[in-house]
């Protein structure tokens, strides 16, 4: 246990192609890295077990297999497929775990936009709604078909660290994996922690700072990924049925219970494009969005 007005310390680290970091209350910088480490090991676990860049990974097994055979999982990974198919039928099929594939079309370090055809032919092979799934076994229909979970990994992850943290007694920190967080509890003071929001346009500056004591808080937007050809920006954040990016908003912050209902919000808003208020009215969560114009649209916790 950490005892009421203990220090607070910051352990970075690199995880998932972030910089992240927990901050957090301890007796002491030894015990505060001790307890932090089991935290990062669960981030690594994760990371491992379903990165689509690892062949060993649960995602890779997956993938290797469409067209052909079933494959069996563990009740973790039938818990994150679970929440895919939540996400798929709360956002009217806009959030799809099997729209990954469009990264074959879009590269965005190279800065290339792709043809019409190019993207014709990796759009049948997206489709939640095709998955065939059978108590612990998963099946892609089709060759060439996907899963990634990159769409709420980072956030899960950010969640079941936060987990441990709590387990050891940790009341005061939080966790944040590359600008996804998970808030378990105020400063020791009874503060809450000011969360800065990026401008989209002015990566240096921030929009406005955000008071946080306890869950989920993510952002999306059109700037984490991005080239602009012809005046245009064209962003990794892409719609399952047409390959195209998301144009209607340059980010959607969205304050949520946990970490992964804060991501996967912000992530519909984006994708839902002009619909994006009325999803987030509905969903009850705080938010805070930005426009295609700079306006910004807002609802308190």
């Amino acid at each position: 246990m950490v005892s009421d007005g203990a220090p607070l310390f910051r352990v970075a680290f690199d995880a998932m192609a972030s910089h992240c970091e927990i901050r957090m209350e301890a007796t002491g910088e030894d015990a505060a890295h001790a307890i932090a480490r089991q935290a990062i090991d669960e981030v690594r676990r994760i990371e491992a077990k379903y990165s689509r860049y690892r062949a060993d990974s649960v995602v890779s097994r997956i993938n290797s297999a469409a067209g052909m055979d079933w494959v069996e999982h563990d009740g973790e990974t039938g818990a994150l497929l679970d929440f895919a198919g939540t996400l798929f039928d709360a956002s009217g099929g806009l959030f799809d775990i099997t729209s990954g594939v469009l990264r074959r079309a879009w590269d965005f370090r190279q800065g290339v936009v792709p043809s019409e055809e190019e993207l014709a032919a990796l759009l049948p092979l997206i489709g939640w709604g095709r998955v065939t799934r059978e108590g612990n076994r998963i099946r892609l229909p089709q060759p060439g078909m996907e899963i990634d979970f990159g769409g709420f990994g980072k956030e899960y992850a950010a969640d079941r660290a936060a987990s441990i943290l709590r387990a050891r007694g940790v009341r005061h920190g939080y966790v944040n994996l590359g600008g996804d967080f998970h808030v378990i509890g105020p400063q020791p003071g009874g503060e809450p922690w000011m969360i800065g929001i990026q401008d989209p346009r002015q990566p240096q500056s921030c929009v406005a700072s955000i008071p946080v004591t306890h869950g989920g808080l993510a952002t999306s937007g059109d700037y984490e990924r991005y080239f602009e050809r012809d005046g245009r920006r064209y962003c990794h954040i892409l719609d399952p049925r047409t390959g195209q990016p998301v144009t209607a908003w340059r980010s959607v912050s969205v304050l949520g219970p946990l970490a992964v209902a804060a991501g996967s919000g912000s992530t519909i808003a984006m994708l839902s494009q002009d619909a994006a208020i009325d999803f987030l009215d509905h969903s009850g969560m705080a938010y805070l969005a930005i426009d295609a114009t700079g306006h910004t649209f807002s609802r308190n916790p």
